[in-house]
C-alpha cells in the first residue's frame, strides 16, 4: 500500500517556522500561501522574535502554541534546523517539510547531518520532505505551502526544480491544465520519489503524474510504482549524457549511456520521456483529451499542401504512420468534398474551406469513422477564418459563423468515437480553436507539438505491455571471471557454447584437438577485444593449422592461456551482442543488438531493465534498424528468433542473480536457422 502521507497532504494543523514580515525571506512567501484557507484548519506562524507576523500574533516557538501540531514547515537558518525537527517532533507532528539548505548538497559532512535527521524523524513515525525544497500543495485539500500557487486540476507535479514547477505551470495554462497537487522532492532525505509517485496513484483528484527529476534514488522501484500507478506518468529528467560511458570496458558498457538506460526503464514501465518543458506541457495536453488510439495509422487533413505535406513529416518523425488510404475510403471522401481535393492521405480540401468551412467538419467526421484510421491530425489555416474576421477568400462573418459551426461540428464527431483528434492550427487561441479546446481536442501552433501530442495518445504495440520483470533471488557470488568460468556459468543456466578447452602449452593444445574434430578456432585469453589484438584464428582446418596459428599467435602475443574450439557453421548466420551493465540506480540494464567485430560501428542496440522475459526479448530483436535480416533477405533464409529471445531471457537472468558482476557479454551470439550458439563470453566484476 506505501507509506501513509495523509498528515502531508491533509493535516489537522499546520505550522510555520520561520514565518516572517520581510517578503525577501522564503518564510514570508510560505506563511503568506498558508494563510489562503485559515478556515480548512488552524495555521500557526512561529517566529523566534514573537510579535505578528502577516497582521496575525507569532509564537516564539512550536511549544508556546499549545497544543499539537500535525505539519509544520521549517524554513530557518541551517544551524537551527535540528532543533526545529526536535521541537517539531516534540509537539507531535506527524509530517515536517524542510525548506532549509545545506545538507547532503553540500558535501558529506551535510549527508551525514541529513541521515541523523532522516533517522530521528522515522524513530518518531513522521515523515519529512526535503530538507532543501521549496514546500508543497494540495489544491483538493486546500493546502498551500509553496511560494506559488497552482492552479487547480488533475496533474500532481512532483519536481526538483521550482523555476521548471512555474514553467510549466505558465504553460500549462493556454491548454487549461490544472494541479492537485505539488511537491519540491529536495534532497528526499526520507520521502523520496518513489513515495510520491505511489501515494499519487492512489490520490483520486489526480489523472496524471509529471516528474522533473534529477535523481530518482532507487530507479528501478521508481520504474516499479510507474508501472503500477495505473495513471499517466510523464518524466522530464536531465544527466542523460554518455560521460558514464568512457570508462566502460566491455562493448555492453561503451554503447550504454545513462539516456539509453532512462529511456530503456521508462518503455519497460509505460512512462512517457520527454525531453523540454514544452514537450512535457505537450504530453500532458494530450493524455488529458482521454482518447487512446490503438494503431499509428494518422490521416493528415488540411486547406493547404505546403502544412499537409510538414504534418505527414512531422507525423512520421514521431513514429505514426501516414498510409495512403485505400480506394473504399478515397471514393467517400470524395462524395465530401470538391473535384480538386485531394483524397490519398495527406487529405488536402484545396481550398474548399474557405468557400464551405462545415467541409473541415464533414472531413473530419469522415476520417474518424475509416476503419483504416486510428489518429487525425488536422493542421493549417482551420481558425483564421474566425480570427482574422474573414478568409483568403473573403466572406467577413460569414466564414467566420460557418467556422465556429465547423468547430461545434467537430466536436460532435469527435465526441462518437473513441479516436484522437489532434488540431494544428495558425490561429490556436481564435475563437474556434478555442471551441475545440474547451471540448478537450488538444490544439497546438506548432506542427511538431501536434505530432508529438498523437504518439502520446498512441499505443506503442512494439513496446508491449508496461512491466518490470521482478529481480531474482541473488546467486553464490563469481569470483572467478576467467573467460571458461564464465562459460560454465552461463552453460548451466541453458545457453549453448561450441565445445571448447583451455590450454597453457603445445601438448595441451594437441590433446585438445584429440578430444573433438576441426575446423577449430583459437583465442587468446585475458586479452582485452580480443579480435582487434589478432587474438582470433578462425577457421583452422585440422590440428596442424591449428598449432601453427597457436606458435605464430603465442609468439606475438604471448598470452598466459588459450582456448581451443570448435568452429561454428556460420553459414546463414546473423550475430548479435546481448550484454547486460549494473546501473547505479536502475540496477542490470540488458542491451541486444547486431554483434561481431563492428558492434560499436554499427550502433544497432536496444535496451531494456534486466531480467528481459523472451517476449520482451523478440520485442527488442524487431525494434533493430537491421530487424528485416532476422526474416531473411536477398534469398537467406530467416533464422530462430524465437531461439535467440529465449537464450537472451537465460543470459540476463544470470546478469541479474549475480549483481557482483558490472558487464556481462555475450558477443557474438549467432542465430542460425535452425538455432542459437554462443561464440565468445566474458564478464567485469563491479
Amino acid at each position: 500500500m506505501g507509506r501513509d502521507l495523509t498528515a502531508l497532504f491533509d493535516p489537522k494543523s499546520v505550522a510555520v517556522v520561520g514565518a516572517s514580515d520581510d517578503p525577501a525571506k522564503y518564510g514570508h512567501s510560505v506563511a503568506a500561501q498558508a494563510l489562503r484557507a485559515p478556515d480548512r484548519r488552524p495555521v500557526h506562524l512561529v517566529n523566534r522574535r514573537g510579535g505578528t507576523v502577516l497582521g496575525r500574533t507569532a509564537a516564539t516557538c512550536l511549544a508556546e502554541i499549545g497544543e499539537p501540531v500535525d505539519l509544520v514547515v521549517i524554513s530557518v537558518p541551517g544551524r537551527g534546523f535540528e532543533a526545529a525537527v526536535d521541537d517539531a517532533l516534540a509537539c507531535g507532528a506527524r509530517a515536517i517539510v524542510g525548506i532549509t539548505a545545506g545538507f547532503a548538497e553540500t558535501g558529506a559532512a551535510g549527508l551525514a547531518r541529513q541521515r541523523a535527521i532522516a533517522a530521528r524523524v522515522q524513530d518518531a513515525g513522521a515523515v519529512l520532505v526535503g530538507p532543501n525544497c521549496l514546500g508543497i500543495a494540495d489544491n483538493t485539500t486546500e493546502l498551500y505551502l509553496a511560494s506559488d500557487t497552482f492552479t487547480a486540476g488533475g496533474i500532481a507535479l512532483l519536481s526538483q526544480s521550482g523555476n521548471l514547477a512555474l514553467e510549466l505551470q505558465l504553460r500549462c495554462a493556454p491548454h487549461r491544465l490544472g494541479f492537485s497537487r505539488f511537491v519540491s522532492l529536495g534532497n528526499q532525505a526520507d520521502v523520496t520519489l518513489v513515495d510520491l509517485v505511489e501515494d499519487c496513484a492512489r490520490h483520486e483528484a489526480t489523472s496524471a503524474i509529471a516528474v522533473y527529476a534529477e535523481d530518482f534514488g532507487d530507479g528501478r522501484a521508481f520504474a516499479r510504482a510507474a508501472a503500477a500507478a495505473g495513471k499517466p506518468v510523464v518524466l522530464l529528467t536531465a544527466g542523460r549524457g554518455s560521460a558514464s560511458a568512457r570508462s566502460a570496458q566491455s562493448h555492453t558498457g561503451a554503447l550504454t549511456t545513462s539516456s539509453d538506460v532512462v529511456a530503456a526503464a521508462c518503455r519497460d514501465a509505460g512512462v512517457e520521456l520527454v525531453a523540454t518543458a514544452r514537450e512535457m506541457t505537450v504530453v500532458l495536453a494530450a493524455l488529458n483529451a482521454g482518447s487512446r488510439a490503438t494503431g499509428r495509422r494518422t490521416a493528415v487533413l488540411t486547406d493547404g499542401g505546403g502544412h499537409g505535406v510538414i504534418a505527414a513529416d512531422a507525423a512520421e518523425a514521431a513514429s505514426l504512420d501516414v498510409p495512403e488510404l485505400g480506394a473504399p475510403a478515397q471514393e467517400r471522401l470524395r462524395a465530401l468534398l470538391w473535384e480538386q481535393s485531394a483524397v490519398g492521405n495527406p487529405v488536402d480540401l484545396a481550398g474548399m474551406g474557405e468557400q464551405n468551412p462545415l467541409s473541415y467538419a464533414t472531413t473530419v467526421g469522415g476520417l474518424l469513422t475509416t476503419d483504416e484510421v486510428d489518429t487525425v491530425l488536422m493542421t493549417g489555416y482551420f481558425g483564421g477564418y474566425a480570427a482574422s474576421g474573414g478568409g483568403l477568400g473573403g466572406g467577413g462573418a460569414t466564414l467566420g459563423e460557418g467556422e465556429a459551426q465547423a468547430a461545434r461540428e467537430i466536436v460532435t464527431h469527435w465526441r462518437a468515437t473513441p479516436k484522437p483528434l489532434v488540431v494544428q492550427s495558425m490561429y490556436p487561441h481564435s475563437p474556434s480553436c478555442r471551441t475545440l479546446a474547451d471540448a478537450g481536442i488538444p490544439v497546438f501552433g506548432a506542427t511538431e507539438d501536434a505530432a508529438r501530442a498523437l504518439a502520446a495518445m498512441t499505443a506503442s504495440q512494439a513496446a508491449g505491455p508496461a512491466g518490470i520483470a521482478p529481480l531474482p533471488a541473488a546467486a553464490t557470488p563469481l569470483r572467478d571471471v576467467g573467460y571458461h568460468a564464465v562459460r560454465a556459468l552461463l552453460s548451466a543456466a541453458g545457453v549453448p557454447f561450441p565445445e571448447a578447452r583451455e590450454i597453457a602449452d603445445e601438448d595441451q593444445l594437441l590433446a585438445a584437438a584429440e578430444e573433438f574434430s576441426g575446423p577449430y578456432v583459437l583465442k587468446a585469453l585475458h586479452v582485452l577485444h580480443k579480435s582487434d589484438a589478432g587474438g582470433v584464428a578462425l577457421k583452422l582446418a585440422d590440428r596442424d593449422a591449428l598449432l601453427a596459428a597457436y606458435r605464430e599467435m603465442d609468439a606475438r602475443l604471448g598470452a598466459s592461456a588459450y582456448s581451443v574450439e570448435a568452429m561454428a557453421d556460420l553459414t546463414d548466420g546473423i550475430e548479435l551482442i546481448v550484454g547486460v551493465n549494473q546501473d547505479p540506480r536502475f540496477g542490470p540494464v540488458a542491451m541486444v543488438g547486431l554483434g561481431g567485430v563492428l558492434t560499436e560501428a554499427l550502433h544497432d542496440v536496444a535496451f531494456s531493465l534486466a531480467p528481459v522475459p523472451a517476449d520482451r526479448a523478440e520485442q527488442l530483436l524487431r525494434s533493430l534498424r537491421t530487424a528485416s535480416l532476422l526474416d531473411g533477405v536477398r534469398g537467406r533464409p530467416a533464422v530462430d528468433v524465437a531461439a535467440a529471445a529465449a537464450v537472451i531471457e537465460r543470459i540476463t537472468a544470470v546478469a541479474a542473480a549475480h549483481p557482483e558482476i558490472a558487464e556481462l557479454e555475450v558477443n557474438p551470439l549467432l542465430v542460425r536457422p535452425d538455432g542459437v550458439l554462443a561464440l565468445d563470453a566474458r564478464a567485469v566484476l563491479a
